[in-house]
């Protein structure tokens, strides 16, 4: 077995990149590994549980792809489309597969770190408007956000998917 490595931020990666952006790279690729090592081990009855009134692992992994989505959205200076205000009505509603649940989230995390690197070059006190109310906001203030909201979901995820394992007969 291999020695296990440190977390993302101290492996001395993306040195090239500017600190804001490298630290968003590190926490979205501390929350892909995080969520491989904790949650992929469950069944899909397990991911889909709600152990004690807690939101279920496979909410908190669907709420974590479809929200860096529209943050992503609104850091390009983007409106919401449709599309995506679809997938926020059905965050609540269990997935099919195991496989289309991790599906979602490994590809929204790629495409989330693409998306990043397209946005090195803005400046991040561009401003952007947030939600429908556009509430005021800047480019580096949504990229803040999401790494910490991201962080914050992975944290629950892995509590509840902790609890879940501790539950099985």
């Amino acid at each position: 077995m291999a020695a296990p490595q440190p977390e993302p931020w101290l492996r001395q990666t993306h040195t090239d990149i500017p600190v804001v952006h490298r630290a968003v790279l590190h926490a979205l690729e501390q929350a892909g590994e995080d969520i491989e090592a904790w949650c992929k081990p469950l069944t899909l009855e397990e991911l889909e549980s709600r152990p004690h009134g807690l939101p279920s692992v496979a909410f908190q992994v669907r709420h974590i792809a479809r929200s860096l989505d529209r943050l992503m959205t609104y850091a390009e200076g983007n409106p919401l489309s449709e599309a995506q205000f679809s997938a926020l009505r059905t965050e609540s509603e269990p997935s099919p597969t195991k496989v289309e649940l991790f599906a979602e989230f490994e590809g929204t995390l790629a495409r989330t770190l693409q998306r990043r690197s397209a946005l090195q070059s803005v400046d991040l006190n561009t401003p952007r408007g947030l939600g429908r109310a556009a509430i005021p906001t800047t480019v580096g203030s949504i990229l803040i956000h999401v790494a910490e909201h991201t962080q914050r979901h992975v944290g629950q995820a892995i509590t509840t998917a902790k609890v879940v394992a501790s539950l099985r007969s």
